[in-house]
């Protein structure tokens, strides 16, 4: 295997004297695979050490190294070196008895049981999703003593390390506060040995030998946000007013394994206030279908939105009730008043249909879900670049978007349907005025 100079340049690095280090950059740049290379030679070199990667959550843990970098890495660096699986107690066996932990920490028991020894090397992988507490929590394990035994040297204690990797997030994340100011993420006083943690910036662009020859073009093509955390790798700037961060929506993304049951499905439509005509001026109609789980969470399954007319529109959302077996079609009335219910009963009779009017503006309608989305009741099934393009465009301050959230607009009344009681208005309470008892009036006054 040939590594490309910004490889060799974080190889390097790795191999430094620095305890704590981060690679951060876009996608496809090898720092999964640069990382795992580095565990498992600390795992070679030091027999009986053991070694964690974590992620936030274990499904993607196990889809991302069990299943592929990690028999990568041995097949392409270490093929003469034997290693197996222990899917009951979640690590790899080694070289000569070290192990490398595969976990997650969105699981008390699995955290518990992970953390419950302690490691020569802990690597956070896509640590952008792993709140700090957590970080804190795991540093602790950082405390195994163990020795090399390579063949021609003295044994010598392996030097305990703790790696780190992300596409990054905002600047208001503790990534960006740990390793680019060296502050505490809590106290934002200067790290005490700030010398220890070191990073290294790497791109797509750094790797394109080792990619599709498309590749870079792909992510070329995607939205300004998305250009800057995924293929220029930089820090965004943070938005403290903001409803919704891209770090949130990663961290309970739903990329594996089966959904929960889903006990209620919503299609809901935005309709743009635009006329009968297919015209590509007129704004996109929101179209997004969302369900409630049987774990209480609700999943974002799919965003429909269009630019059409009527008719196409209409079929658009008819078709995607029945391809998700769902239970109603919400719509928005403030354009075209009954219209909405008249296409969606043309295209399908009898759909089952609930009118929603918008009372308060979007700003206000949409942040309640905010802590939703924080506590991971909100996942989404994958990746919506369009309505996450939106959604992050929302702060307390208003929609900072450039033209309208139609497909933002349309989850949020999704999502309101399927959970009322989150926006539904208080009800007044009435104060009684007690008259006085018979015999009272007079000393009352």
């Amino acid at each position: 295997m040939k590594l490309t100079a910004k490889q060799e340049e974080a190889q390097r690095l790795l191999g430094s004297a620095y305890q704590y280090i981060m690679l951060f950059g876009g996608s496809r740049s090898g720092k999964t695979f640069l990382f795992v290379r580095a565990v498992a030679v600390r795992a070679i070199k030091a027999p009986g050490s053991r070694h964690a990667i974590l992620r936030f959550r274990f499904n993607a843990a196990k889809q991302s190294i069990v299943m592929d970098t990690f028999p990568k890495v041995m097949k392409l660096c270490f093929p003469n070196v034997p290693y197996k699986w222990n899917d009951q107690m979640g690590y790899f066996e080694i070289g000569d008895g070290s192990q490398i932990w595969i976990g997650g920490l969105d699981d008390k028991e699995r955290t518990e049981k992970v953390l419950g020894t302690e490691f020569a090397t802990v690597y956070l992988n896509e640590c952008s999703q792993i709140p700090w507490t957590s970080v804190g929590l795991v540093i602790t394990r950082l405390a195994q003593v163990c020795y090399t035994k390579i063949q021609g040297q003295e044994p010598k204690e392996l030097a305990r390390k703790m790696y780190f990797d992300c596409n990054p997030p905002s600047k208001g994340h503790w990534t960006y506060k740990l390793f680019v100011q060296h502050q505490d993420p809590d106290t934002k006083l200067t790290l005490p040995e700030p010398w220890q943690h070191a990073w290294l910036q790497m791109n797509p662009g750094d790797n394109q030998e080792n990619l599709p020859a498309d590749y870079i073009k792909t992510l070329e093509g995607l939205s300004a946000r998305l250009q800057k955390r995924f293929l220029k790798g930089e820090f965004g700037d943070a938005t403290p007013n903001a409803l919704f961060a891209d770090e949130i929506i990663d961290k309970w993304r739903h990329l594996h394994g089966e959904l929960p049951d889903l006990q209620r499905v919503v299609v809901a439509v935005d309709p743009s206030g635009s006329g009968d005509t297919d015209n590509v001026d007129n704004d996109a109609i929101g179209i997004v279908i969302a369900g409630l789980g049987t774990d209480g969470n609700a999943y974002v399954l799919e965003d429909c939105t269009v630019k059409a007319g009527p008719q196409t529109w209409g079929n658009i959302a008819t078709t995607a009730f029945d391809r998700h077996a769902a239970d109603v079609i919400v719509g928005e009335i403030n354009y075209g008043g009954a219209m909405v219910q008249q296409v969606i009963q043309a295209s399908r009779p009898r759909t089952n249909f609930k009118q929603v009017t918008a009372s308060r503006g979007k700003v206000v309608r949409a942040e309640p879900f905010s802590a939703l989305y924080e506590q991971g009741k909100v996942r989404h099934v994958g990746y919506f670049r369009e309505l996450e393009d939106e959604l992050t465009a929302f702060s307390t301050m208003g929609y900072t978007g450039q033209s309208s959230p139609n497909r933002a607009d349309a989850l949020i009344w999704a999502l309101t349907e399927i959970f009322p009681g989150i926006v539904n208005p208080r009800k007044k309470v009435t104060e009684k005025v007690h008259e006085p008892l018979a015999g009272q009036a007079a000393w009352m006054g």
